[in-house]
C-alpha cells in the first residue's frame, strides 16, 4: 500500500474531525436525521458554545451541511453529508485490501514451511 496517497490527504480532515467522542456521537445523532444545534448540544451534554465548535469542525471536514429553515431565517439545521464517506470508506478498503494480501501470503508461507 503507497504511503502518501492523494487518499490520505482526502481522509485525515475527516479522522482529525472524528477523533473527538463528541463529535463522534453528533454524526451517530445525525444518522436519525437533521437536527438543530441545541438538540445536539442537549442529547450530547455539551454546551451550546462547545456544540457550536464541533459543528464548525465537522463542517468544514464535510461531514455535515447547515441549512437555514425557510420559517426562521436563524435558525440552522443540521444534516450528515453521507457522500462525504465515500472517500473515508475507500480509504479502509484500501487499507483492508492490503492487509488481506499481506496475511494470505503469510498463510501461503506458513503452509508451504508445514508442508516441509
Amino acid at each position: 500500500m503507497a504511503a502518501g496517497t492523494q487518499r490520505d490527504d482526502e481522509v485525515a480532515p475527516l479522522f482529525n474531525a472524528l477523533s473527538d467522542v463528541t463529535r463522534r456521537q453528533v454524526v451517530q445523532l445525525l444518522g436519525t436525521g437533521p437536527q438543530r444545534a441545541g438538540q445536539l448540544a442537549a442529547a450530547a451534554g455539551v454546551s451550546a458554545p462547545a456544540m457550536s465548535r464541533h459543528l464548525r469542525v465537522l463542517l468544514q471536514a464535510g461531514i455535515v451541511a447547515d441549512e437555514r429553515t425557510l420559517a426562521d431565517a436563524r435558525a440552522r439545521v443540521f444534516r450528515l453529508r453521507p457522500q462525504s464517506m465515500v472517500a473515508l470508506q475507500a480509504w479502509l478498503d484500501q487499507v483492508q485490501a492490503h492487509w488481506d494480501a499481506q496475511l494470505q501470503s503469510f498463510r501461503r508461507h506458513v503452509e508451504e514451511r508445514s508442508a516441509q
